[in-house]
């Protein structure tokens, strides 16, 4: 409420440097809710600087999964994977932006590795082929994962023209990604239907 106020309080002073909040919905081709998608909006007008979530940069390996299924994490990250489990996982991409190999470690160790180029990583594990997860790197500090209702709100998203991108692996589409140009003036919310 405080940041709101704040907000309103600039826009009634004139302030020079002014901010919006982009919100999206993101659905499926039959309209169902697609949870986990990855909204980020680029603007050249981002501030300057490391980019900072305040999530943890961290994917557990717990109950024999990812934990998140999905990591947002900034370019240069180093995300730590510890495993949390009774059993020893074995830590692999072979994606593009980054390909690693994280051997056999057992109950309460941790590794980490770190993240320098932006894009998606696919994760897995050489033991148990039903754990899968990803982790998208992004160079901006407007980044989102949507709820179970689709939804995703990114604030202080500076006013001008972006570049919305969402991704998912439901969407059907090169990269698994849709982007489409905005223009960010106080509130912006956009409906996505994934392909």
């Amino acid at each position: 409420m405080l940041r709101t106020i704040a907000l309103f309080g600039g826009l009634l002073l004139g302030a020079a440097a002014q901010a919006g909040t982009v919100t999206v919905q993101v659905k499926g081709s039959n309209g169902a809710p697609i949870a986990d998608a990855v909204v980020t909006v680029s603007s050249a007008r981002a501030p300057s600087g490391p980019i900072r979530f305040p999530w943890p940069n961290e994917v557990r390996q717990q109950n024999i999964s990812f934990q998140p299924h999905v990591l947002i994490a900034p370019v240069g990250a180093s995300v730590t994977f510890p495993n949390m489990d009774n059993v020893r996982h074995h830590v692999y991409s072979f994606s593009k932006p980054k390909k690693f190999e994280l051997k056999l470690y057992g109950h309460e160790e941790t590794r980490a590795v770190v993240f320098d180029k932006p894009g998606v990583v696919a994760i897995g594990c050489n033991i148990h082929d039903q754990m899968s997860g990803f982790v998208v790197v992004v160079d901006t500090p407007y980044a989102a994962k949507t709820d179970a209702s689709g939804k995703a709100m990114i604030a202080n998203v500076p006013d001008g023209a972006a570049t919305l991108k969402v991704w998912s692996p439901a969407i059907r589409a090169p990269g698994n990604q849709t982007a489409e140009a905005i223009t960010v003036s106080n509130a912006v919310s956009k409906v996505v239907t994934a392909p």
